[in-house]
């Protein structure tokens, strides 16, 4: 395939095992893992745990990813359609409440053909860094019910500097009210489990508050009250590559939490604030081929 699934519309040749453009991805989806996650969301998570499937490669370039093992280092196995169809049904199978593709923008054409040929009896999560190109989502409408995309930045400059993406503002909040779009508000069952709907993360960096305020400014004045939900989250731990950008080579400051706590508080955005807590290496899944 010739590939322009991704804002950066490289055009790169991808055949099954090799790939030439940014992601650096062949055409056939590789995983590092899959299992049931118990750390997303509550209402994504619930009591059973979400069934994410983890892809490698990744078409942005965040300098400080915590699942850089797969998304720079490219660890993972390469797998089928049908491998793939038959993973995702053992996690439905294991209770799973959804199942959740983690970074699966390079593989929106292996998404949408399993999903055609094989439809699954549980919401479908679409788990993105939000660098998304909107010609690419709209052939996924009706075939992703939730989708959970981050909105890292507004900053053009910012974005360069930690993800190599400039562009990245403009590809994201297109993104955004595109999936939006496709799912109308957000809809829970009877538990309080997310059936349909969009959550909007963002990653708190270190001395970024007034950067996640616009963030949280945007997401108040683009959307009505209960039509998304917001997540913010303060799991920023020093990672890859951050040790060569001094001003976010640390961890979070409680101040910082509490202020961005503070300002979500204050617009009134429903959704949740991440525990401090969860700031530690052990919160990162293994990446060990586990159900691949």
């Amino acid at each position: 395939m010739i590939c322009d699934l991704c804002p950066r519309r490289c055009g790169a040749l991808r055949t099954a095992h090799r790939g030439e453009g940014f992601c650096r991805m062949g055409e056939l989806p590789v995983v590092a893992r899959a299992a049931l996650h118990h750390w997303e969301e509550p209402p994504i998570s619930g009591t059973r745990g979400s069934g994410t499937v983890f892809f490698s490669g990744c078409s942005l370039g965040c300098v400080f990813c915590q699942n850089e093992e797969i998304s720079h280092r490219d660890f993972g196995r390469a797998v089928t359609v049908e491998r793939l169809e038959q993973i995702c049904r053992g996690l439905v199978e294991q209770g799973a409440h959804n199942i959740n593709f983690v970074t699966p923008t390079h593989y929106a054409h292996v998404v949408k053909r399993l999903l055609e040929e094989h439809p699954l009896p549980v919401p479908v999560v679409w788990n993105s860094g939000g660098y998304e190109r909107v010609e690419t989502l709209r052939s996924l409408e009706g075939k992703v019910d939730i989708y959970l995309p981050d909105l890292k930045y507004l900053d053009g400059a910012a974005a360069k500097r930690y993800s190599g993406a400039q562009d990245y503002p403009q590809a994201a909040t297109a993104a955004i009210r595109e999936m939006v779009r496709q799912t109308g508000p957000c809809v829970f069952d009877a538990d309080g489990i997310l059936k349909r709907g969009v959550i909007i993360r963002h990653l708190l960096l270190p001395g970024q508050v007034n950067a996640a305020k616009a963030v949280m400014d945007w997401v108040a004045g683009e959307f009505e009250p209960g039509t998304v939900m917001f997540s913010l989250m303060s799991q920023y731990t020093p990672w890859g590559r951050a040790d060569e950008f001094p001003e976010i080579d640390r961890k979070l400051r409680g101040s910082e939490i509490r202020a961005a706590q503070q300002y979500m508080d204050a617009l009134g955005l429903e959704g949740f604030v991440q525990d401090g807590e969860s700031a530690k290496r052990e919160f990162t899944p293994d990446f060990d081929l586990t159900g691949i």
